[in-house]
């Protein structure tokens, strides 16, 4: 909900929209209300992860993070090429808050996801381990994707494209009253209507 409300606030006019974090919560609402390209941190590392390589983990900050992301993997889709889900006991707020004193944590937990369960790409997951795979990647044997910037250079492929070149896959929904919502968001959702978008 938070993710739709700041979209229908601020990115109603943009060239394409990146969702900056890796549980990617509201994508697939984001994308029916979007009409440009929506791309999540999890979804695009995963896509990425499975074109570097056969199997890939995920390496993450927060023990409870582990069920959601098997089961994030599992509705795109990738679950046979999920090799594990890593987590750190660190959050990512910690890791954020320490990125060098987590980088060896990072790497052991990337070299054991090689080793023990069969990994050859890893994922480095979360806004909060920005810029952490370079430098892990040396202390690694197989490719570290850091999730922001995958996702990061997926999104400008996106916008670059201009508007126009995404067809959407939903029709419009039709006018459906809202109640306890965001002024920018009710006005989002009616605006998506056939009455009002000439559908």
């Amino acid at each position: 909900h938070a993710a739709l409300d700041a979209f229908a606030e601020h990115g109603t006019d943009c060239d394409a929209v990146l969702l900056a974090c890796f549980g990617d919560p509201g994508l697939a609402a984001l994308k029916e209300l979007s009409p440009a390209p929506v791309v999540g941190m999890a979804e695009a590392s995963c896509h990425e992860a499975c074109r570097r390589g056969r199997r890939f983990a995920i390496v993450t900050g927060g023990l409870l993070w582990k069920p959601m992301l098997e089961e994030f993997v599992a509705q795109l889709g990738l679950a046979d090429r999920l090799a594990s889900v890593r987590c750190l006991p660190q959050t990512g707020g910690d890791i954020a808050r320490d990125p060098d004193g987590s980088l060896a944590a990072l790497a052991a937990e990337s070299r054991a996801a090689v080793e023990a369960d069969g990994a050859d790409v890893v994922i480095l997951g979360g806004a909060g381990l920005a810029g952490l795979a370079v430098p892990i990647a040396d202390r690694v044997p197989i490719p570290v994707l850091c999730s922001f910037e995958t996702a990061l250079r997926a999104v400008l492929a996106l916008a670059s494209q201009g508007p126009g070149q995404r067809e959407r896959t939903l029709a419009p929904a039709p006018p459906t009253a809202s109640i306890g919502l965001s002024p920018h968001l009710a006005e989002a959702l009616q605006a998506r209507s056939p009455s009002r978008a000439g559908a």
